[in-house]
Order: C-alpha cells, then structure tokens, then sequence
C-alpha cells in the first residue's frame, strides 16, 4: 500500500485533498502553542491548555498516540459561490460563518474517514485512529507537513488548490506509509487577510490573539461582548470569514462538491427580526445539525441583537427593546447596549425610568448606567 493507493480511496470517497506526514518528528508548532497559552491569547478557552501526565499532548501527535507513526490527512472543502465580504454590507440581516450554514462538517468529514480508515487498516494490517477536530491533535502543521497546504499569515491553512476553505480530518496510522514533501508558505510579501481584520486580531504575521477575534467571541466566548468591539461585529451573528475570504489563493478554489454539506442559504443570511425572536427550542430546531446548535440560543441571540444595533435600522429599535426583559442576562445587556444605539436620548431615558430588571447579573445594570 502505497501513497497512490490511499489517495484514489480518498479520491473515491470524495476528499478533495490528501497528504500523509510523519508523526514522530521533531515539532516546532508545540513551541508555538505554548507562546500562545503563555500570552493568554487563547480566552476562555481553557481546554487548550489541558494537560496529561504534567505535559499538554498538543505539544507533538505522538503525545496523542505514542505507536503512530505515519498521519494521513484529508481536506474537504467548503468554498462557497457567494461574497462573504458583499454580505456584510446587509445590516439587517445576521451573516453566519460559510462554514457554520451548512451541515455540521464533523458528521460528514468523520462519517468518510472512518471508511477510508478501515480500507487501510485492512490493506497494511495496522491499528489506525480517526480524528475531526475532537482531540487534542493539530492538524493544520500536520497538514502542512504532509503537503496539502501551509498556515497562511491568518494562521490558517492556506491551499493552491483550495485556497482558505477546507475542512481537515486526519488519520494516525501504526503503519510506515511514505510521506509526501511539506508544503513551503506561498503567502509572500502579502497582508490582505491582516489589513481586513476588524478588531486588529493578528498581533503579527502569523500569530493570532483570539480574544479579540470576532469568531472566538461569537461562538466560544460565554461573556458579554466587549464594549470595544462591538461596532466591529456588523452584521456577524456566528463566526467571521473576513480574513479567509480575502486570500487571493481563493481565486483558485471551485464550489465545494460535497453534496451533503451544500451551503443553506437560508441560515447563511436572514433577517436580524427573525433570529431575535427566536426561544430556545426554534432555535434548535432551526439549527439542529448545524455547527451553530452548540453555542446555544442565548450566546446566539446577544450576537444577533449586537448586530441590531449596528444596523442603524430604527424599525428594529422595538425588538432591541423588547429583548431588554429577556429571561438571559446576556441578552438583556447587550439589548440595552442596542437600543441605546437605535433609540433618541429621550426615548432611551424613557425606556431606562420605566424600570425595566437590571437585577440578576452586574453587567446588565453596567449597560443601563453606561
């Protein structure tokens, strides 16, 4: 079983990309991992910092699985026909992330790597492991490594092929399969994904500080969004694709071909009314199956009604108001945030001596008193 033969199955079965790498080599991405948790630019998001047996397995693959010796990877892609950036210009409608509108990428991605995992676990007679995304695996340097692309200056990985929209999935296999050449940075002299950053995220090339990322406080962070970036949200209600978008590799990239995983046009953009309004079970059901469904209605809502009063949409003043009796303080504080934006002074301080709750979590009396 050679690297020919793996990547025809993986061709059959539908991924657009292929690689395999070593895994027991030296791993300077674990260096950079720790200078990223030892500047706090990870947030809220403490299970990156995890650790087993005194040492965090993100650190190198063999940390993971101490017998893999070889890592296939698979890249799916995702691009999409439509402008992300053009998109944002719809203030009153909420834009969801290209990746999120759509059917959550693990069952699909995990569903084909589980088969091509079996066909060669059977052909080299090796114990093999399937990881999406679930673990605490890097796989885009492992995806460097193994030649499908390189971590482009928005620490994402960048394709020739594909430019910035592939989902990645990988297999550790026990087996010595030869590994393909790594993939060297062809993002140059270029700073299109850094100069479009909203919240100025990349405190250098290559480097980025979630917390100020729109992506990170849209999905993974629990907190209120902070008071200064909250213009820079837009209309962005789930994830942000700006940098991504940008990258002149794209213009390589065809439409994804994965049928299963067609962009929904109805969760990528819909009006910023119709998502306020949603309770806890529409919005599962709207979303259900969707990588949106995990952050929950509440985290969803207080991004939907920061975008309300980005909007500059006087018709939404009334839904802004309305959500500031909502049962979730997140919501109730960035609702006031909102109509504070949408309403005159007067009818603000009208709304504020009606006595409306401010009871119940610090930060809603915070927004009232700002």
């Amino acid at each position: 079983m050679g690297i020919s033969d793996i990547r025809q199955q993986a061709r059959v079965l539908g991924f657009d990309a292929i690689g395999v790498a070593p895994v027991s080599e030296p791993w300077p991405a674990g260096a950079r991992l720790r200078e990223f948790l030892d500047a706090g630019r990870h947030g809220d998001m403490s299970w990156l910092a995890d650790e087993r047996d005194g040492a965090n397995p993100r650190e190198h693959p063999s940390a993971l699985w101490p017998e893999a010796r070889s890592a296939i990877l698979v890249g799916q892609s995702y691009a999409s026909a439509d402008d992300a950036i053009a998109l944002l210009q719809q203030r009153s409608s909420g834009l969801v992330s290209a990746y999120a509108a759509r059917r959550d990428y693990h069952d699909v991605v995990k569903g084909k790597l589980k088969q091509l995992a079996q066909w060669v676990a059977r052909e080299s007679g090796a114990d093999v492991k399937v990881f999406v995304d679930t673990a605490p695996l890097m796989e885009k340097p492992l995806a460097q490594r193994a030649g499908i692309g390189w971590q482009g200056k928005h620490t994402n990985l960048v394709s020739r092929e594909h430019g910035s929209w592939l989902f990645l999935g990988a297999i550790l296999a026990v087996a010595e399969i030869e590994p393909d050449a790594p993939e060297q940075d062809h993002c140059g002299s270029c700073r299109a994904c850094l100069d479009v950053c909203p919240t100025n995220a990349f405190p250098a090339p290559y480097q980025l500080d979630a917390r100020r990322c729109l992506a990170y406080l849209t999905i993974e962070s629990k907190q209120q969004i902070p008071l200064e970036f909250r213009e820079a949200l837009g209309n962005r209600v789930f994830g942000c694709d700006d940098c991504l978008a940008v990258c002149p590799w794209n213009k390589f990239a065809q439409t994804s071909r994965e049928a299963r995983m067609a962009m929904r046009d109805e969760l990528r953009l819909a009006p910023l009314a119709e998502l306020a309004a949603l309770d806890d079970g529409a919005f599962r059901a709207r979303f259900a199956g969707t990588p949106v469904k995990r952050t929950g209605r509440d985290r969803f809502v207080r991004n939907v009604v920061c975008a309300i009063g980005n909007s500059g949409d006087a018709a939404l003043a009334a839904v802004a108001t309305g959500l500031t009796t909502d049962s979730s303080p997140l919501v109730r504080g960035m609702a006031v945030w909102a109509s504070r934006r949408l309403l005159d002074a007067g009818a603000f301080e009208r709304l504020k001596s009606e006595g409306a709750p401010r009871e119940g979590d610090p930060s809603v009396a915070e927004e009232w008193d700002r």
